[in-house]
């Protein structure tokens, strides 16, 4: 078989996951999901972690975890702690690998509101154990995003309220600009392990008061200058 020459699929292959983005007719193609662990303070100390100004580490959700505004999200199986956390998604337009903090925004598409979605009580059989969070973090449906802002539209998001009611109730609010590692910080870090490519998003890190959810629960998420993001919690 020539090189040139392209494969079938054995069976067709799935459309990749989309998230829609505002002033444009399209959708942004999601490629990978990253995620950025304790970069705040308050949520730091709340997990019972050292909040001082450590390398940021990552960990990962598969891309079809992402979940448009507005759609329903079934309670996961194999928990009994289901936790929200609001965070600044940043969505990568061009690509690039050690990439400057200095030229790192450049690298940007746009911002959303996500909810990196916990199975809380994995999450800390995992850490006890020194096991990986996959099976804690990266379960289906567990990164509802609302929709994607150009920075066009938007400008970089450096600071602003973000915040997370449940049912009404104000759970989690905080500013952008308390976050310990800045957006041009994350992607230059990110990009010396990973070459970023456009379609990745990376969800930032949450400002403290996470907590759990519950089937039936109304889920509203806030950041300054962005669309909101809003879903239900239902029984699976």
């Amino acid at each position: 078989m020539k090189k040139t020459e392209t494969m079938p699929f054995v069976f067709e292959p799935s459309a990749p996951p989309g998230v829609p983005v505002n002033g444009e007719h399209a959708l942004f193609p999601v490629r990978r999901i990253f995620c950025v662990g304790r970069n705040y303070a308050e949520h730091a100390e709340e997990m019972g972690a050292d909040p001082q100004r450590d390398p940021p580490f990552f960990f990962s959700k598969p891309a079809d975890a992402a979940v448009i505004n507005g759609l329903d999200i079934p309670y996961p199986p194999a928990t009994s702690n289901l936790h929200h956390e609001v965070e600044l998604v940043i969505a990568i337009g061009t690509a690039g690998a050690n990439i400057p903090a200095q030229s790192a925004l450049n690298h940007v598409y746009g911002y959303a509101v996500g909810n990196d979605l916990t199975r809380r009580d994995l999450q800390a059989e995992a850490k006890k154990s020194g096991r990986p969070w996959d099976t804690a973090k990266g379960f289906d449906q567990s990164a509802p995003i609302a929709n994607i802002s150009p920075v066009s539209l938007c400008g970089h998001i450096k600071s602003g309220r973000i915040s997370l009611r449940v049912n009404g109730e104000q759970r989690q609010r905080g500013d952008i600009a308390d976050m310990i590692w800045s957006v041009a910080e994350i992607i230059s870090t990110l990009s010396a392990l990973f070459t970023l490519q456009p379609g990745d998003l990376i969800f930032s890190g949450t400002p403290a008061g996470v907590g759990p959810l519950e089937p039936g629960d109304q889920v509203d998420a806030f950041i300054e200058g962005l669309s909101p993001l809003s879903h239900k919690v239902v029984a699976s």
